[in-house]
Parts: structure tokens; C-alpha cells; sequence
């Protein structure tokens, strides 16, 4: 192990080399370039292999990082492959989007020592990618079929995780999705420069050549009723994520031309697939040429504003009432949207929209930091007659997610939701107060990361699996 790892004092800490932004800001095409094999390898070698592990432990799906390194350093592949799928289902995607300064790189025990972290999530990605280079990765091959099927509404990271898991036991699995494609917000909510559609398309085609049926553009509560797919199937999973978006209420919000994030991305995402896009194509969510405000610091936020910078727009501003080191999204991607033109417009915060019809300024409002608030963190306070405006001509609100009203909307009043509207579980089995139907992802624990959707699509597949068994056995008993 010493020869071939360890290796961070002789090797410095690097990345796939990144495009140049004036030429990347011109398409949607991902900025990072791939490793190629030696690089990869002589990254992994630099991997400490340390007793305690801070970066696996820091990792929501508890992935097994120093090992696969390890492999990697010594050329093995597949290995390293089988052992990256061992515990996550899309470890490419994970590798693209994960916020690895936050997580497992932020906790590298030789970036701790000041050497620079093992550049992780680049790695996994290349470890992935690889497989499916190589033909690694193939459909799910059932050894026994099981005569029990499970109905899944949402084709988002954490559905289609435990489809995936539930179809390698054997179990029936229909997804059911309002979207016209599976993904969630994965395909149309997500950039082709983080993450490429292809990744995607990969991962679910996958899925349909193991067995899983999709049933696109139907909406539970208006295509088919949820009493319907109970009748149809042993177990229900809810894993509709979270869509709707947070409004910000002030004067002048009914104006044309404010929008959210999501309808914005969408219509983008939607173009790049090839789709027609009557907004995009009549300019309304078209960026070019336009002065652009998003109001937001999450990673939506950076999608939107470097959206914008790739249709042309004519300025771009960010602002954030809040500071720089208090920004809930990733600082690699603030960092990245700083290189592409952006300007943040820090302790800032929109008091009214101007306009007759349509916006046409923002008054905005200077804010500092205060005392902290429940989750620790310093509450912006305004600052007395700081108010100055910012004129625009597209605002877009990237202010975070809120679950859809269920109950109502799969006309399910038992259906137990919080005080913020995510479903209530049973923590331990991640089952409603209503049996046989399950929850999980963000429709559980509010806006979150994929990674995160992940972890609790293979908790919930277990669970089901346990459910159904039970089930199978009582049956079997009566008769």
C-alpha cells in the first residue's frame, strides 16, 4: 500500500483541467474535461488511507472512498466500479452535482493538513463513466421473479433508486411520473454544463431494460387516483420530491417577466433536449439580451445565473441578503459563476418591483448580519434608508422548494403531512399512518441533495421489501 498510495506528499492536489469561460460560457456543454487514466490513477494514490475515514463518514450513503481509491491507484477498474455501486445507484451523477466541499472533500483528512484534498467526486465520476465505456455496467438480470409488484409516484433520484433496488429482489415495479421524461429535476431542473441529460437518459434506459415500466404525463389525482394504484399494487411509494416554488411577497410581484427558477430551467432544459419550447422560442423565459436579477444563493440559484450568462443575457446579478461565507450553495459553483460574468450583489434584499405592466426595476435594500437564528446562523437585519434600484428587465426567484399539498391533491385527507407540508413517516420503517404506502426523498425531508434522495430510496426499498414479505407470509397463513 505504501508504494502506491500515500502518495499526497510528492503529488499536489488536481482537478480535470476546466474549460476557459469565455469560450464555455457560449454552450451548455459541461466545463470540466474528463481525466484521463493516469491522472485518475495518480489522484487516487494520493488518498491517506486513514484509520478513521472522515471522508466516507461525511458521506450520506456511507460510501466505501478510501477503498476505491485504493483500487483505482492500482488500476483496478471493474473493481473499483462494483465497489462504487455497492452503495450509491448513480455515482456518475453524485460525482457531477454532489457538493464534495461540503461533504466527503471538505472532510479530507490531508485538505484538514493543508496538503489539498483528494479530488473525490472527479474520480468517482471517471471510475463510472469508465464502466460504462467498458460495458461494466448492464440491466438488472432477475434470478427469480416475485408475484408482487410495488407502484412508485416520481421518476426523481430517490423513486428511481428503490425501483432499481426492489427490481433486483424480483418485485413488479410501474413508475409513475408527471413529466413527459424520467429524471425529476435531475433532467429538467439541473443544467447540461453540471450535468449532462445523456447521464440520465443512461441511468433510466437502464432501469426499462431491467423490467421497470414507466408511465410518463400522469399526474396521480388527475390521470389516475391513488385509490386506483392501490388496487393495482402490494406497496405504494410517494417520492414526488418537492416543486413548488417559495414566493416572495412584496409590492409588484404580479408583474410580468418575475418567474421562477424552475420554470425558467425547465424551459432552458426543455430547448436543449430539442423539444419545442413556445416561451423560449417567443422570448418570454429567454434570457438574451436582458438585464437578469436572480434573488437566491442555493445551488438553483447558480443554475439560473449561469443559464442566463450561456442565452446571451445582457447582465447577470445575483443578490443574496446574506454574505459570501454564509451562502447555502456550493462556493466551487459561486466561484464558477464568478468566472462567467456574474455579479453578486451581496447583504442585499429586494423590497418592490417596479413596473406599469411588466418589471422594469428592482428597489432593493442593503442588509447586515444580526444575532444568530435556530439553525445558527447570523439573521440579516435591513439597514435604514440604504434603498437604492437596479433596473431589469427578467427577475427570476430562486428561493427554494415547498411540497405540494398532497392530501388534496391525491384527494387523501388521512394522509399525514408536517407543519410544512412533507409526509409524516414512521421513522424506523419510513411508512405513513396509512399501510402498504411509503414515502421518501424530498417529500419527506423538505428541499435537499440528490445524494440524500439516494440514501433514503435504498432505506425505503428495504423497508418495502420487509413490508411486503410480511404481508406474503400472512397471506400464505390464511390460506
Amino acid at each position: 500500500m505504501t508504494e502506491k498510495m500515500l502518495q499526497f506528499v510528492k503529488v499536489g492536489m488536481q482537478t480535470p483541467t476546466k474549460r476557459k469561460s469565455k469560450s464555455r460560457i457560449k454552450d451548455f456543454k459541461e466545463i470540466y474535461n474528463k481525466f484521463i487514466h493516469e491522472k485518475a490513477k495518480e489522484q487516487s494514490s494520493r488518498c491517506s488511507q486513514c484509520g478513521v475515514p472522515f471522508c466516507q463518514i461525511h458521506c450520506p450513503l456511507q460510501n466505501n472512498i478510501p477503498d476505491w481509491l485504493k483500487l483505482t491507484a492500482e488500476g483496478r477498474l471493474k473493481d473499483a466500479n462494483e465497489l462504487v455501486h455497492s452503495t450509491n445507484n448513480m455515482p456518475e451523477i453524485c460525482g457531477s452535482i454532489c457538493p464534495q466541499d461540503r461533504l466527503c472533500e471538505g472532510n479530507c483528512v490531508i485538505e484538514k493538513s493543508g496538503h489539498g484534498t483528494v479530488t473525490i467526486g472527479s474520480i468517482e465520476k471517471y471510475i463510472t463513466n469508465n464502466a460504462w465505456e467498458n460495458g461494466w455496467i448492464k440491466p438488472i438480470k432477475v434470478l427469480k421473479e416475485r408475484s408482487q409488484s410495488v407502484g412508485i409516484i416520481g421518476a426523481g433520484p430517490s423513486g428511481l433508486t428503490c425501483a432499481e433496488e426492489l427490481r433486483k429482489i424480483g418485485y413488479k415495479i410501474t413508475i409513475y411520473d408527471r413529466y413527459d421524461r424520467p429524471g425529476g429535476l435531475l433532467i429538467y431542473g439541473i443544467p447540461n454544463f453540471k450535468l449532462e441529460k445523456m447521464a440520465v437518459e443512461r441511468r433510466t434506459n437502464l432501469l426499462k431494460e431491467s423490467g421497470i415500466k414507466f408511465v410518463q404525463n400522469s399526474e396521480i389525482g388527475k390521470n389516475i387516483s391513488l385509490d386506483d394504484l392501490r388496487k393495482r399494487h402490494d406497496a405504494i411509494l410517494i417520492a414526488t420530491g418537492v416543486y413548488k416554488p417559495r414566493e416572495i411577497n412584496l409590492p409588484g410581484s404580479n408583474l410580468k417577466n418575475i418567474f421562477s427558477a424552475m420554470e425558467f430551467l425547465t424551459a432552458s432544459n426543455k430547448k436543449g433536449l430539442g423539444d419545442k419550447v413556445e416561451n423560449f422560442e417567443n422570448g418570454i423565459l429567454n434570457s438574451e439580451n436582458k438585464d437578469v436579477i436572480v434573488i437566491g444563493g442555493g445551488d438553483t440559484g447558480m443554475d439560473c445565473v449561469r443559464t442566463a450568462v450561456r442565452q446571451n443575457a445582457k447582465s447577470v446579478k445575483c443578490l443574496y441578503r446574506r454574505n459570501r461565507e454564509n451562502m447555502p450553495g456550493s462556493a466551487r459553483e459561486v466561484y464558477n459563476a464568478e468566472e462567467e460574468g456574474v455579479e453578486f450583489i451581496w447583504l442585499s434584499n429586494p423590497k418592490e418591483f417596479i413596473g406599469t405592466k411588466k418589471v422594469s426595476s428592482v428597489l432593493v435594500e442593503k442588509m447586515k448580519l444580526g444575532d444568530p437564528d435556530s439553525s445558527g446562523r447570523q439573521m440579516p437585519v435591513t439597514i435604514p434608508n440604504s434603498e437604492f434600484k437596479i433596473r431589469v428587465d427578467m427577475v427570476i426567484k430562486a428561493l427554494g422548494f415547498d411540497p405540494e399539498n398532497l392530501p388534496k391533491l391525491f384527494n387523501l385527507p388521512e394522509l399525514s403531512i408536517s407543519r410544512i407540508g412533507t409526509i409524516k413517516i414512521n421513522l424506523k420503517t419510513m411508512e405513513t399512518d396509512i399501510p402498504g404506502i411509503f414515502a421518501a426523498g424530498d417529500i419527506v425531508r423538505g428541499a435537499s441533495l440528490v445524494v440524500w434522495a439516494i440514501k433514503d430510496g435504498r432505506d425505503v426499498a428495504t423497508s418495502i421489501r420487509n413490508y411486503l414479505e410480511q404481508k406474503l407470509n400472512k397471506n400464505e397463513k390464511v390460506a
